[in-house]
């Protein structure tokens, strides 16, 4: 197990690398678009979807449609959007529950989550236009978060934070996932040659208010998005969103954290 994990780790870290620093926007929004329609497939089926194909190639579609006139396109709206039903709708869930799988509310449910990718999808290929290492930047964001948790709950983790849930998180993991995004992020500013970053840019935009704010919030959605993946996957009780990653379980596990930080981010860069 050990031997595929790293392998599926190694070639997907080789295909990102090639496609971010080719500098290929058409590479990228092909890349994106494969794994956008599986990721689809998959909350799809989580949500009990009898045809997730159709829905993956909706959203395929409707994805390519906005990146073809993406000139023309509300951006901004679509990413409010993904924000508002990740505060209204999503993060009450965990606390509210899910509804049942063959009611009429989960499919609109479905639909709404569906929604979420698509503006995370769109707003990587955005990130990605505007500069690759923006890109890495701003995911970097989760990725630093997820694993401060992971050491800090190791070390530290007594409170559980979700337990129905995902009983591995704990209160000590968030926070310190949540002081490792600020430690890094912080070194990030005074470091010159990392000027292009996000979190450089909101700061000497806006000042270390909203940095600390913007930031805190981020590592917060990162968080939430991961339990509501894990919520969708306890309901239906399913260990991973599919074996698509040998050794990693589905995309949409490798990306669930991403999925409400990328479109808010966006929404925050636009207002720079």
């Amino acid at each position: 197990m050990l031997k595929t994990r790293v392998i599926t780790a190694l070639v997907l870290l080789a295909l990102i690398f090639l496609v971010v620093y080719s500098g290929s926007f058409l590479a990228a929004a092909i890349v994106g678009g494969m794994f956008l329609g599986a990721a689809m497939w998959e909350a799809l089926r989580l949500f009990g979807s009898r045809q997730p194909l159709i829905g993956a190639v909706i959203g395929t579609l409707a994805y390519a449609l906005i990146l073809r006139y993406r000139g023309d396109f509300p951006a901004p709206a679509l990413f409010a959007i993904c924000t508002l039903i990740w505060a209204l709708r999503l993060t009450p869930s965990l606390a509210l529950g899910l509804p049942p799988v063959d009611s009429v509310r989960n499919r609109m449910l479905g639909v709404v989550y569906g929604v979420t990718i698509l503006g995370c999808f769109v707003a990587i290929i955005l990130f990605y236009q505007y500069s690759p290492l923006y890109l890495v930047s701003v995911m970097a964001i989760v990725w630093v978060a997820d694993i401060g948790a992971y050491f800090a709950g190791r070390a530290f983790g007594r409170r559980k934070l979700a337990p129905s849930i995902s009983p591995g998180k704990s209160w000590e993991g968030a926070i310190g996932g949540w002081l490792a995004v600020l430690a890094i992020s912080a070194i990030c500013v005074f470091i010159p040659a990392l000027k292009g970053t996000f979190a450089t840019q909101l700061q000497a935009a806006w000042g270390w208010g909203a940095w600390l704010l913007v930031l805190s919030v981020l590592a917060a959605a990162s968080v939430v998005g991961d339990l509501v993946e894990s919520q969708l996957k306890r309901r239906v009780d399913m260990k991973d969103s599919s074996r698509l990653l040998p050794g990693h379980g589905g995309v949409l596990d490798r990306i669930d954290a991403l999925i409400p930080v990328l479109p808010l981010a966006l929404l925050v860069h636009s207002r720079f």
